[in-house]
């Protein structure tokens, strides 16, 4: 049996979530160093995802196993482990949920779907408790901003090939992905931009950020993203957003019976 392990965590402080050379601050690092000091020896903790620096997470997921094995030799009972591990890492990440999975349990392949939600801060002053939390943006958008926003985002959803959404230079060949759904809702000065998908491509949520808000100001027709997709070409879509105000909010699994009661 391997740990499963559900956290969250700010991604200021860290260069993403996968371990770099030269000592450079990640979340696994982190997480790595907790797991050493709880079990007493070295694991490997595989995450669901990989996440850009600066990104942050309201329900990531790893597997947590021995190092160079396929299960987790322990006597701490799953239900111990969030608090357990808590006490080792830093304030910016917090284990919330563990449970013992199978040893050919994949973190990462055994996802079916993810929702991912990017935060814009509208307002003409900037907020410091949103420093590094959302994209601040001063300027007004206009009086129908979510409703275009919201037809725009329609228009994603489905399966189709999402190269224009997809970072020039990325490797992929294949950038057909399915969309399952989307929200856009507004609270205050916040705006909510939600996707859930069963794969995204390298800085696809932030470019689709990026090119709804040129929706929101009047740049663009919500009824021009069929055509926009259609084209595959990146240099017709949105601006990159930037990292501050994005967020991976739930991770879906093939196999939810595994899973506590209460686990989402």
């Amino acid at each position: 049996m391997k740990a499963l392990i559900k956290f969250r965590f700010v991604g200021t402080a860290y260069n993403g979530y996968q371990v770099q050379p030269r000592g450079i601050p990640t979340v696994q690092r982190a997480l790595n160093e907790a797991a050493l000091s709880l079990f007493g020896y070295e694991c490997d903790v595989m995450g669901c995802s990989r996440t850009d620096a600066g990104v942050h997470a309201c329900a990531f997921c790893a597997a947590v196993s021995k190092k160079g094995q396929t299960d987790l030799p322990t006597t701490v009972a799953a239900a111990n482990i969030p608090r357990a591990m808590c006490q080792f890492l830093p304030p910016d990440i917090a284990v919330t949920h563990a449970c013992f999975v199978p040893d050919d349990f994949h973190p990462r392949y055994a996802v079916v779907a993810k929702e991912y939600e990017y935060r814009y801060y509208n307002a003409p002053i900037r907020d410091p408790f949103e420093e590094h939390r959302s994209w601040h943006i001063p300027s007004p958008l206009l009086p129908d901003a979510v409703e275009r926003m919201r037809a725009a985002a329609k228009h994603l959803e489905g399966t189709h090939d999402f190269s224009a959404y997809m970072a020039q230079g990325s490797r992929i060949t294949d950038a057909t992905r399915t969309i399952r759904y989307t929200s856009v809702e507004r609270q205050g000065d916040i705006l909510s931009f939600r996707v859930c998908a069963d794969g995204f491509l390298y800085n696809m949520v932030r470019i689709l950020a990026g090119t709804l808000y040129e929706v929101a100001v009047g740049r663009r027709e919500p009824d021009s993203i069929p055509s926009l997709t259609d084209a595959r070409e990146r240099a017709r879509a949105g601006q990159t957003a930037p990292p501050d105000g994005l967020y991976l909010s739930r991770v879906y699994y093939d196999r939810p019976d595994l899973l506590p009661k209460g686990w989402d």
